[in-house]
């Protein structure tokens, strides 16, 4: 695994630790910061000639500090897509700031994150009789938007479009369990 790649494993599984160490924290402002966990499925979709998009599909965490302002990171990976006779798959690490709009009365919210993604392109096909593997790896200033509904306190569903980088975005639907 390369420097970055273990950098930001550790960093998230720091944040996911102390997430529930903080569990209970208070805030002064009568809210308790709260952690949670989610999975999301979508597509990558890759700004690469002649590639169909892979099928994503990923885990995330994170930890809302008070109901605005939060912490998250995840790691989204994908099938392989078909690509000149061969294929193509794409993964992405993440860690984000996040912020959070709650409509009033609605359960509706909106999300905005920004931070940096590490994504990775691997692509296998044939010229002629030559196998031909690449590799294009990026870490880039990265960020999304989405649409969120509180089912209840502890559950919630998300869609979100996120900007990966110059080659890459994502489009996804999860859902994540609060604590």
């Amino acid at each position: 695994m390369k420097t970055l790649q273990k950098t930001l494993l550790a960093v998230a599984a720091g944040s996911l630790l102390s997430m529930g160490a903080q569990a209970a924290v208070s805030y002064g402002n009568g809210y308790t910061g709260q952690p949670y966990v989610g999975a999301k499925v979508g597509q990558f979709d890759l700004d690469v000639d002649g590639a169909d998009d892979p099928t994503a599909y990923g885990i995330y965490g994170g930890y809302n500090f008070d109901p605005n302002f939060g912490i998250e990171a995840e790691y989204v990976g994908s099938d392989d897509a078909d690509y000149r006779g061969g294929d193509i798959d794409a993964k992405t690490y993440g860690a984000y700031g996040t912020y959070r709009y709650a409509f009033p009365n609605t359960g509706l919210y909106a999300k905005g994150k920004l931070g940096v993604a590490r994504t990775e392109v691997e692509s296998n096909y044939n010229v002629g009789p030559l196998n031909v593997s690449q590799s294009d790896k990026d870490t880039n200033l990265a960020g999304g938007v989405g649409l969120g509904y509180s089912v209840n306190p502890d559950f919630s569903v998300e869609a979100e479009y996120d900007m990966l980088g110059s080659d890459a975005d994502l489009m996804t639907v999860g859902a994540q369990l609060k604590f």
